[in-house]
């Protein structure tokens, strides 16, 4: 018996269940975080946003459905309570989870998809998308292209629309549009079908020559030099989303890196390749390449983010679903084999815990700053035209912030100060010198 022939009861259930389950917990270790970096930027522009404003992009990404939940956020719950964007965010992490069981469970069975689950339910390397709300655009596109992918088989056109879907929330939603067309070219019978895949491609290439060009880029901006360093950065990222799925990061994701591609190697050498999995692995270099092309200049190990890693590590476990449906399920094979996705989660766990304890001092600060502002708003003292804190809302000057709290509300009132070294840190950014 191989693990692709066990059955689990109810399993989908216990996935459901285990995945709302470790949302909530994620979203009790998150109840003291507030508003942080690139989201301040949509809340001191959101007054202003005209039906333009939706269109035009955030960095390099098509945003029209993050800023559109944005919107609807702010006008409901307002600046007053963090908690419903992160529930956003985590809902949108276990639809992520649920889906990605659905995917490998039909390709290597209840067993194998309930590990993949389990793997990237506390994925601690990829906390960038855990514990932050504002990754809810990264993570509902990856929801979405999860969701094409398993539609695509009976309904291309559905698949088609949620792929269309996903690039309304981020960019991420390329890496399962990229998938589709190769999957639909390399299946002959279905080639045809390709064509769903084209107004999808032509509203992107058209939203890019309108809108998508103009975007900000990071400093330092990209460069032709890029072109050189993608292979660099390809297989850093790479092997980092392999070294994420057991909780490790840094050197490790090289010799894990030789042994997913000597796995992947033997199951092709052996069994052969299909056309999925020749399109997940096409879409997961793409991922890589496309974002070298444009974030390399900032170092290759820029593509070991947090946020990088989550994307590579759920490609990957679907990647290596086809090699692990063959592993044997007898005898001391499986106490074996369980054991090592149990660890494999806890060292993920433990890893996401610590993150989540070092934003939460992260997270002090940033009140302590917007304390600040709240209390220095009055002085004649205030310099309207600085920022109060580079490192947690850079850009975003005084007037800014009092414009914005007054139209949705005070993230801090009535809280009282707990980190008062940075407190008095940022009231002094905020005054005017010699004043």
């Amino acid at each position: 018996m191989t693990a692709a022939d066990v059955r689990v009861r109810n399993a989908r259930l216990i996935v459901v269940l285990v995945a709302a389950a470790a949302c909530a917990a994620i979203l009790w270790l998150t109840r003291t975080y507030t508003f942080y970096f690139d989201e301040w930027v949509f809340i001191t522009t959101a007054p202003d946003w005209t039906l333009r404003s939706f269109f035009e992009p955030h960095n390099e990404h098509p945003t029209m459905l993050l800023k559109l939940t944005y919107w609807l956020l702010l006008h409901t719950f307002g600046l007053r309570t963090y908690l419903p964007y992160m529930t956003a965010a985590l809902l949108a992490h276990f639809v992520n989870v649920v889906l990605l069981f659905e995917v490998v469970r039909r390709r290597a069975g209840d067993l194998v998809g309930m590990a993949a689950a389990s793997l990237l339910l506390v994925l601690g390397a990829g906390w960038e998308n855990l514990l932050w709300a504002f990754q809810v655009g990264w993570l509902a596109g990856l929801a979405f292209g999860l969701a094409a992918m398993l539609a695509l088989p009976r309904w291309p056109p559905v698949a088609a629309t949620l792929v269309t879907v996903a690039l309304c929330f981020a960019g991420t939603g390329l890496v399962f549009a990229v998938a589709a067309a190769v999957e639909l070219a390399l299946t002959p019978a279905r080639r045809r079908q390709v064509l769903w895949l084209v107004p999808p491609a032509v509203a992107l290439a058209a939203w890019y020559i309108v809108f998508g060009r103009f975007g900000e880029h990071p400093n330092p901006p990209p460069t032709a030099a890029n072109a050189l360093l993608v292979p660099l950065y390809a297989a850093w990222g790479l092997g980092q989303g392999l070294a994420g799925l057991v909780g490790a990061g840094g050197w490790i994701g090289w010799p894990l890196l030789a042994v997913a591609v000597a796995v992947l190697a033997w199951r092709g050498w052996t069994r052969g390749v299909d056309a999925f999995a020749i399109s997940i692995g096409v879409a997961l270099l793409t991922f890589f390449l496309v974002a070298g092309l444009t974030r390399a200049q900032l170092g290759w190990q820029q593509s070991g983010a947090g946020r990088y890693v989550y994307v590579a590590a759920m490609l990957w476990l679907i990647l290596l679903a086809d090699a692990a449906r063959d592993l044997a399920w007898r005898g001391t094979w499986r106490p074996a084999l369980v054991a090592c996705v149990f660890l494999a989660s806890f060292n993920s766990g433990v890893l996401l815990f610590e993150y989540a304890t070092a934003k939460t001092a992260q997270m002090e600060r940033a009140t302590a700053d917007l304390q600040a502002l709240a209390t220095e708003r009055d002085d004649p003292c205030l310099d309207r035209t600085r920022d109060a804190d580079v490192l947690i809302m850079p850009g975003i000057t005084a007037a800014a912030y009092y414009r914005a709290v007054d139209r949705f509300g005070d993230p801090v009132a009535g809280k009282q100060v707990a980190d008062r070294a940075d407190f008095e840190a940022a009231r002094g950014r905020l005054r005017q010198a010699n004043c």
